[in-house]
């Protein structure tokens, strides 16, 4: 027969397990681990990002687990409301202003965002240097491959090449199609190039083209280089 101090024993052990247990598989929802969302992401944490935001009036598209324009337009309705940073993108902070206090976890971001120096890259890099840049000097191709890496490494921004090229408002040549065109070699060079490192920019964020209509909004922005037709700024 077993003692009493035995028995003790084994019911705090039992506890101690059954307490662990119900941590690691009866975690509340409101805590669990959420990813960053953000132009193009799919699945089941968009349609409950979708979901959430049709219940609080912000949200009227289909619940279809894809983040498209309306998904966006959604979103930054609600940041510039709750006063959070209006970038459409849904972080940590956007999240737990929706009720969902979890923290996107390393693994999690590995998903969310592709390595910035990828091959696979180069051929979208590529893409957005011949819509924005085809005719331009080299070192303006690749000023403009470097201002979109920039992009992806600002917290501003999207965490990945897709999500800054695809960011709704973001690049004209996306939205006019442009960017379907198929790149040259000197802009795969250039691609290249700013994936090596090269940043005739300094870091900048932004560029247009002074010649033509910009918003007013830009030109608030400080230059630091110009080169062919276009300004670069932070």
């Amino acid at each position: 027969m077993m003692s009493r101090k035995t028995v003790n024993l084994l019911i705090l052990i039992s506890l101690t397990l059954l307490i662990i247990a119900l941590t690691v598989f009866y975690i509340p929802e409101s805590y669990a681990a959420r990813p960053t969302l953000y132009w193009g992401a799919r699945g089941r944490d968009v349609r409950l990002l979708q979901w959430k935001l049709q219940q609080w009036g912000y949200y009227d598209g289909r619940i279809d687990g894809i983040y498209g324009t309306k998904t966006t337009l959604a979103v930054r309705d609600f940041q510039r409301k709750n006063r959070l940073r209006v970038d459409g993108v849904v972080g940590p902070e956007t999240w737990a202003a929706l009720g969902y206090r979890g923290v996107t976890t390393p693994r999690t971001r590995m998903v969310a965002a592709a390595p910035v120096n990828r091959s696979d890259n180069v051929e979208l890099i590529a893409r957005l240097v011949h819509a924005e840049a085809r005719g331009e000097p080299f070192e303006g191709q690749v000023a403009v491959a470097a201002v979109l890496l920039n992009r992806v490494e600002s917290p501003s921004f999207p965490n990945s090449i897709s999500g800054v090229i695809y960011q709704p408002l973001a690049f004209e040549s996306v939205a006019n199609g442009q960017f379907n065109l198929p790149p040259n070699q000197e802009n795969i060079r250039a691609a290249r190039s700013a994936l090596n490192g090269w940043d005739p920019t300094h870091g900048a964020l932004f560029f247009w083209n002074p010649s033509k209509p910009v918003s007013r909004w830009i030109w608030s922005r400080r230059i630091v280089r110009r080169i062919g037709s276009h300004v670069f700024a932070l």
